[in-house]
């Protein structure tokens, strides 16, 4: 590792595919997802409609403040269902139901994974000041208070708010200001290597990567010096 520890005051945390999935790509948990519910499509027309929804989301307000986890992943997953059953690939009256199903499924298995991060979260806590900066709709807050972790962070900092969005190295610097500390003194803790390592360490942060499975083959092949599998790994060198 490539940390020195000594310097730390303070940690930002990444939310979606750090905490809600230790590491992985939040499409993996989707296409997971539609496999156990039996939507018969290859992954290729699958992320498709991930990408779809994922340009929808940004171009219309469907999410709102008030929506939790499970009320996002039900609009997500009727809007990538309705654009497979627009292309003829599914059969219109399903997508209540499946879409149903599937935010069900995502939810449990983001309800797992944050489960496994509160006592990671609780005793970094207790040392270090946590800040949250995430590329999310607007909700991020509400989420957090839904899944009981809202009061670990001293403040959060969200692309839908602040008008910026990773990778831009800006996003880190308003988290960093959100500290008050120095970027040399914060540790970024993220699982993306372009949306979270490389804008982090490029305004001085120090960082740790949680790799998972990526949304490339050019990011699973990527290497760093501090990368680890498990986000309670970080409390085996950090106390």
């Amino acid at each position: 590792m490539n940390i020195d520890i000594t310097k730390v005051k303070g940690i930002i945390f990444d939310y979606g595919g750090t905490l809600d999935s230790g590491g992985d790509h939040w499409s993996e948990v989707i296409w997971s997802a539609w496999q156990k519910a039996g939507i018969a499509v290859e992954k290729p027309v699958f992320r498709e409609a991930y990408v779809y929804a994922e340009r929808e989301l940004a171009r219309v307000r469907h999410i709102l403040p008030a929506h939790d986890f499970h009320d996002m992943l039900g609009i997500k997953m009727n809007i990538e269902l309705q654009w497979l059953a627009q292309q003829g690939l599914f059969p219109p009256e399903q997508i209540e139901p499946k879409a149903a199903e599937t935010a069900d499924y995502c939810y449990e298995a983001a309800k797992a994974s944050i489960a496994k991060a509160v006592p990671v979260l609780e005793a970094l806590s207790q040392k270090y000041p946590l800040v949250l900066v995430s590329n999310f709709y607007g909700n991020v807050s509400t989420v957090l208070e839904d899944f009981g972790i809202r009061k670990y962070f001293k403040g959060i900092v969200e692309s839908a708010v602040m008008g910026i969005r990773k990778p831009d190295p800006r996003i880190f610097e308003h988290g960093v200001k959100a500290l008050g500390i120095l970027p040399s003194q914060t540790l970024v803790i993220g699982d993306s290597y372009r949306k979270d390592i490389v804008p982090a360490e490029s305004i001085g942060c120090q960082v740790l990567w949680l790799k998972g499975k990526g949304w490339t083959a050019e990011e699973d092949a990527q290497l760093h010096p501090n990368i680890i599998s498990d986000l309670g790994q970080v409390l085996d060198f950090i106390q």
